[in-house]
């Protein structure tokens, strides 16, 4: 029996039917609505790639059924910036080159970007912890790091 739901997904609403009333909000968003972002990347909720908000805060859209998103706000990191004009988190990205694959980049800037909502000037202690579901299997976590670093100096 299929279920139609109403997405608010970067400031715009989308209707969508649902065959399977457990289909990850990943799968909407990639399959129904076209996105190339959020990424699949385990679909276990263990590498981040995936990594949206709702209501500000990050959730991984890969063990996120789509129905539970309905009446939430969803951001992607479409939502946060344009190429022509990037978020400064995103900005911060570009200018420290932050990236070897750019496959997990998704995931870190989207949870960075909430969690620096809640704490915007951690130590490097709560600015581990704060990424911590979030993994890169190219090695670029210390450049991740001075982005991040870079975007809060900024703001």
């Amino acid at each position: 029996m299929s279920q139609k739901i109403t997405l608010d997904i970067d400031g715009k609403t989308h209707q969508v039917e649902l065959n399977d009333p457990a289909k990850p909000l990943l799968y909407v968003l990639r399959d129904e609505i076209g996105m190339s972002n959020p990424h699949f990347g385990c679909g276990l909720s263990q590498c981040g790639a995936c990594t949206v908000e709702m209501d500000g805060k990050a959730i991984h859209s890969c063990v996120t059924e789509a129905r539970k998103a309905e009446g939430h706000k969803i951001t992607t990191i479409a939502g946060l910036g344009t190429p022509e004009h990037p978020s400064p988190l995103q900005q911060a990205f570009i200018e420290e080159q932050a990236t070897l694959c750019g496959y997990c980049m998704n995931g870190w800037i989207m949870t960075a970007a909430a969690f620096l909502k809640t704490n915007p000037h951690p130590t490097d202690e709560e600015l581990r912890k704060g990424l911590s579901g979030v993994k890169c299997r190219c090695g670029s976590q210390l450049s991740i790091i001075r982005a991040i670093k870079r975007a809060m100096t900024a703001a």
